[in-house]
């Protein structure tokens, strides 16, 4: 072991801790510049326009994306916005130093003349000392000196660092040998970039005769078109002198960017669009566009430009913007126009179309989405009804957010209007409160529903004063702005508008104060065809919610535009914007002070409310009918039981072969015994040989009931301990999802009542996830650990909860975390149910909207022939040409589908280049013939090769649980905590998707999510991580190395150093967990191996020690209990992938255990026991001890026999054996 001569822990300042309910949206930005060149940005969840945080500097335009934003300012000199994160930017600057042996000194510095430098690169052909390497700017810091890498491949290498080798170049190895004459080491050193949360100036080192012009124009975007730098941008901006620009290497260890290089063009450019992928569009002097051909992975800047004619002879085009696959103009009349038939194969599209509306400019966001700026009014619109089935969208709704500073104003007002939010006596004297209309009268119970929003469309703007005594019951008089869609009413979309009319509105409250009436004033706006409303009553404002808007500001809200009704924008991007169809905007309603009299408008009850009223009756009721019955119990039931049932068709994997779906009739019958228990039988009635059969099922029997992931079925399946052992469920299918999950749903509650399991799981649960993402919970009991009789896990029962994750944490006290496939990091809200499940199987509350992104691949597969080189023309032996990964199964682009139906595309067919084993430039891998080791260069002896398409695809669900940004993880560990405090501090450790570790601050059992991430420095990127239950912290490296952590403690969460641990022997390591006591690691070979000789004052323990084969995946548990995912287990019918199992016989002498019991399967992908530290009760031990005693000395004389064999067991099976085609796979 060889401990690192550096400490790298990066604290960031704490964040005020968060609700759960402010997390259930993720947020994005959209950045705006009004005519005084401040910066605004807007939330996607807010309400309020915020001031960006350097207000010294005035922009002209800018440009975002999610993780940064650039700008060009009022001196024509470009500068970047990087976001701040508990993630640092960190660059590793190395150097070699090379040596040379001779007979006299031994290694030296002196080199032969052929040699390398003393100091130079990996490759030896680039001098590279140490005092060369400095910070390529100012916004660039040393994190420490330069310091020695001792690692060489994921090993320890000697004292020193020093590999050795025959000669340079050549292949170099960690020991020393009698033929070693050259060596060398790596020194290196990490740089931070420091400027983040504020403009930046990109400074230029370029030749002086050769640097750009001032810029007009700026964007950003071609995220998409490679990951490779991770997070690359492309940075396109255009000169004064109309001149195209091209920032290099910008990605996220280089956000500034190296250096500009000029495009060539074929005339003066004014204004330049860059799309997410390789789309880019830019106008000319001379009213056409110009659309950049070429632009690739391996070519960035593009290779040719294409004209564009304006789509108006006597407007050239003024304005362009881009997006995913659409182009928006506006030409010199101000009008819009949207490009059709823009894809990744004919960006210069096929026609414009005119759009209603005129505008300044537009802007095309993530998703597609549109804003512009009205020409007139200077407002921001929003393009609503963009679907990616109607890319132009609908119409346009304007923004009518107040900014930041009218917050402020409206402070004293708002906390008064919250303050009857809560559970007082005011409550029923706002309740009574009548609000009389000239032409309406509406209750306090409509005034929730009825909107004060009367339009779409921004302000144009109003003050609000008031007067009243000092009881708060004022006279409002507040002004409603209303501006115009700027859509004209002859081209088919509706616009009402108010002018010079006045709307009163009369207030009565019942309990004090007789007459107190607020005024409303209606601003005056000039309208095409107005149509004049002399009297708006409460009912009105519903009625116009969809055609005009009301609108009211406070006083001072416009003091800093003096005469300006409303904010005057002059750009807007939305390039880092992501609005979600699912969720609602608030940009559209103004939040406003409002005087006490109007709160009563306004009175709103929040769910977390509404839910404690809801605990609160049902309490009292509960307990009023346990009184109301107590006398009538020795009374006799007048119903013995009650009898329900539930018939259907569907369709039955039958038993016999040849396999196949059947047509059988489905019935449940549920039964209500006199003690009010519920239990249900399931009947399939068949027919066989033209006789009417049918089996039967106990729901109470019944362990798990599951979705089988199946394109062309809606199906699932039913298992019981018996078919567990036999891997062969009873599977039905539905003919559509509906049907499926009503049955599905039912047999859930069904079975819960049998087994009377309800509400959400315990803190000592086991959760799981299967491959297809669906999540698993099931309740230990005391002896499944220990005991004198253990449960088998076959006879465990799991009930689903909704949601969708690839793997998922847990810890005893209740913390539960899971990470998506897209990497997105979920916690647990306390709740239970969700997706399909409803009903009492579902609560109520905690529930929310989730949503998952997954790649679904195929191969493309060629063999070479004398004739024509590579070519889809292959051998009648040979796999299809377009297949899966095995080559068995053919998929075509055009017959390959999402998942499940629940699935549905979200982008189109690309070439994936992150294929394993790596790939040429064109993404081919090419091997000696099929199916052999693929590498992604080609040799003389390859003659077939292939290359991955991948797609993504999207899922749309709910359940209990809420994400945490803005993080993206990879792996998640929470530790083990039994005798804390409700309110301690919980360690929580994680890897983040780039390979950083991080600490999460601030967990605790009432706060799960968290406040911030703190970085923990690595000199590589890591895969794994797992914390004990006393602060042990083990992580892996992703060269397959193990390392230890050490000095964590509560006080020091995230230790001093690393500790490099040897891997076994010729094994690259994946995973890693660590219980109470034990160690546990996965080899990438399916390999699991035990760390013998840890001691509390040795934690990095001594050797390791094989235990068994075939794991996909582990969970070592507080109590140092061992479950873990098999790959393939054979059952009395058949084979099946991914099968729970758990290690028998772990006892603290024998930690290893002895044998595996086989649990739930195929199918299951992950498993986490780290909440289970339910132990058996002792008394039950010390009863039974007796018992053993005569039989514990022939157990003990056969465990010493076979202790050896039993602590291998192996889960191998034959490799010659196949998977049977009918078990349900993973």
């Amino acid at each position: 072991m060889m401990a690192q001569s550096r400490t790298d822990v990066l604290s960031f300042p704490l964040i005020p801790p968060f609700c759960l309910s402010d997390m259930a949206m993720p947020s994005s930005l959209l950045w705006a510049v009004d005519i005084f060149g401040r910066v605004y940005t807007l939330s996607t969840v807010g309400q309020y326009w915020e001031l960006c945080k350097d207000t010294q500097l005035e922009f002209k335009r800018v440009s975002a994306v999610k993780q940064c934003c650039w700008g060009i300012a009022c001196d024509h000199q470009v500068y970047t916005y990087v976001f701040s994160g508990d993630v640092p930017i960190r660059y590793q600057e190395e150097t070699y130093e090379n040596q040379r042996w001779n007979p006299v000194g031994g290694f030296c510095e002196k080199l032969l003349p052929s040699d390398r430098w003393q100091w130079s690169d990996v490759s030896g052909l680039k001098h590279q000392q140490l005092d060369s390497l400095t910070l390529p700017s100012a916004h660039w810091e040393w994190e420490s000196d330069w310091y020695v890498d001792e690692n060489i491949g994921g090993e320890p290498t000697e004292k020193g660092g020093w590999t050795y080798a025959i000669d340079f170049p050549s292949t170099y190895t960690k020991d020393k040998r009698w033929n070693s004459c050259v060596r060398r080491r790596r020194w290196i050193r990490y740089r931070r970039y420091k400027s983040r949360d504020v403009w930046a100036k990109i400074v230029s080192h370029d030749d002086p005769d050769q640097l750009p012009d001032p810029f007009n124009d700026i964007s950003i975007g071609g995220w998409e078109i490679t990951d490779e730098p991770l997070g690359r941008l492309s940075v396109w901006a255009v000169s004064l002198q109309g001149r195209v620009w091209y920032r290099e290497n910008v990605c996220h260890d280089n956000p500034e960017g190296s250096m500009w290089s000029l495009i060539t063009t074929p005339g003066e450019v004014v204004q330049i669009s860059c799309g997410p992928y390789d789309l880019l569009w830019a106008t000319l002097w001379e009213g056409q566009a110009i659309v950049r051909e070429g632009i690739d992975r391996n070519n960035p800047q593009g290779v040719s430009w294409n004209i564009v004619e304006s789509p108006s002879s006597e407007n050239g085009i003024m304005h362009v913007s881009v997006g995913v696959d659409v182009v928006w103009c506006v030409t010199k009349d101000r009008k819009v126009w949207f490009r059709r038939g823009v894809n990744s194969h004919n960006p210069c599209g096929t026609s414009w179309i005119e759009m209603v509306g005129e505008m300044m400019m537009v802007t095309v966001g993530l998703n597609n989405q549109v804003w512009g700026i009205g020409c007139d009014d200077r407002a921001i619109y929003f393009r609503q009804g963009v679907t990616p089935s109607e890319l132009s969208g609908k119409t346009w709704k304007a923004i009518v957010c107040g900014r930041e500073s009218d917050r402020s104003q409206t402070g004293s007002s708002t906390s008064l209007l919250s303050a009857g939010c809560f559970f007082t006596d005011d409550i029923q004297n706002q309740t009574n409160t009548i609000i009389h209309g000239d032409a309406d009268t509406s209750s306090d119970t409509e005034l929730p529903n009825a909107p004060m929003n009367v339009a779409s469309t921004a302000p144009t703007g109003a003050a609000a004063s008031s007067s009243g005594n000092s009881t708060g019951n004022q006279a409002a008089e507040t002004c409603a702005g209303l501006t115009v869609d700027p859509l004209g009413s002859d081209q088919g979309e509706a616009t009402v508008a108010l002018t010079n009319e006045k709307a009163d509105l009369e207030m009565h409250k019942t309990s004090a104060n007789p007459n107190p009436s607020a005024e409303l004033q209606w601003t005056n706006i000039d309208l095409k065809e107005a149509q004049k409303h002399p009297v708006l009553s409460v009912s009105t404002f519903a009625e116009t919610s969809s055609l005009s808007s009301l609108g009211t500001f406070s006083a001072g809200a416009d003091e800093q535009y003096g005469a300006d009704e409303h904010p005057l924008w002059a750009w807007v991007s939305g390039g880092g914007c992501l609005v979600d169809l699912h969720s609602p905007l608030k940009w559209f309603t103004v939040p406003s002070g409002l005087s006490s009299s109007v709160q009563s408008l306004s009175l709103s009850i929040t769910p977390a409310q509404t839910a404690a009223w809801r605990k609160q009756i049902f309490q009292q009721l509960s307990e009023r009918t346990k009184r109301e019955l107590e006398n009538f119990r020795h009374y006799e039931q007048a119903i013995e039981q009650s009898v329900w049932v539930k018939t259907g068709t569907l369709q039955w994997w039958r038993n016999w072969k040849p396999h196949k779906w059947m047509d059988v009739r489905v019935a449940l019958e549920q039964f209500t015994g006199s003690d009010g228990t519920r239990d249900s039988i399931l009947f399939i009635y068949y027919m066989y040989h033209e006789e009417k059969k049918y089996i039967h099922v106990f729901l109470n029997e019944v362990t798990i009931i599951v979705e089988v992931l199946n394109e062309a079925k809606h199906s699932f399946a039913l298992y019981t301990p018996e078919r567990t052992k036999q891997r062969w469920p009873i599977r039905l299918a539905a003919a559509t999802e509906q049907e499926m999950h009503d049955w599905l749903s039912l047999l859930t509650m069904s079975c819960c009542e049998s087994r009377r399991i309800q509400g959400p799981p315990s803190q000592h649960a086991i959760w799981s996830v299967t491959c297809k993402g669906d999540i698993f919970v099931s309740e230990p009991s005391p002896e499944l650990e220990a005991g004198p009789h253990l449960t088998p896990c076959d006879q465990m029962f799991w009930r689903q909860v909704g949601g969708h994750l690839r793997m998922i944490e847990c810890n005893n006290r209740g913390i539960v975390w899971g990470i998506g496939y897209d990497h997105t990091a979920w916690v647990y809200t306390g709740g239970y149910g969700g997706g399909f499940i409803q009903g009492l199987a579902s609560s109520a509350d905690n529930i929310y909207t989730q949503s998952d992104v997954k790649c679904v691949y195929i191969y493309e597969n060629q063999r070479w022939n004398p004739v024509t080189g590579y070519s889809s023309r292959g051998l009648p032996t040979d796999r299809y040409m377009w297949s899966d990964a095995s080559g068995l199964q053919e998929c075509t682009k055009l017959n390959t589908k999402p998942p499940s139906p629940q699935w549905s595309w979200v982008s189109d067919w690309y070439i994936d280049f992150n294929t394993s084993g790596g790939t040429d430039r064109e993404g081919w891998q090419y091997a000696a013939d099929f199916p052999a080791s693929y590498h992604g260069h080609k040799t003389m002896k390859d003659f077939v090769r292939r290359r991955r398409w991948a797609r993504k695809c999207k899922i749309v669900t709910n359940g209990p649980w809420l994400e945490v940004p803005p993080v993206t993880l990879w792996d998640i560990s929470i530790m083990p905590s039994s005798d804390a405090d409700d309110e301690e501090a919980v360690a929580l450790w994680a890897i983040s998707d780039k390979g950083d570790v991080l600490c999460r601050l601030g967990v605790t059992q009432h706060n799960p999510a968290g406040i911030s991430w703190l970085h923990v420095g690595t000199d590589q990127p890591f895969i794994s991580v797992s914390i004990g239950a006393f602060y042990q912290v083990w992580a892996i490296a992703r060269d397959g190395s193990a390392f230890y952590r050490g000095s964590v403690s509560p006080k020091n969460p995230a230790g001093d150093c690393w500790y490099h641990i040897p891997s076994p022997q010729k094994q690259k390591l994946k995973q890693v967990s660590v219980g109470r006591t034990s160690v546990f690691v996965l080899d990438k070979n399916g390999n699991l191996w035990y760390r013998q000789g840890i001691t509390p004052s040795y934690p990095q323990g001594s050797t390791w020690d094989h235990v068994s084969n075939n794991i996909r995946k582990m969970s070592v548990g507080p109590l140092d209990q061992v479950w873990v995912i098999a790959d393939k287990v054979q059952g009395s019918h058949s084979l099946s992938c991914g099968t729970v199992c758990h290690r028998t016989g772990v006892q603290p002498m024998e930690p290893k255990g002895l044998s595996w019991d086989y649990g739930i399967g195929g199918g299951w992908e992950h498993i986490t026991v780290r909440g289970n530290a339910t132990e058996a009760s002792r008394v039950a031990m010390h009863d039974t001890s007796e018992e053993n005693s005569a039989v514990s000395k022939d157990v003990e004389d056969e465990a010493s026999k076979e202790k050896t064999e039993h602590s291998r067991t192996p889960l191998m099976v034959s490799e010659s054996q196949e998977l049977h085609r009918n078990a349900v796979h993973c």
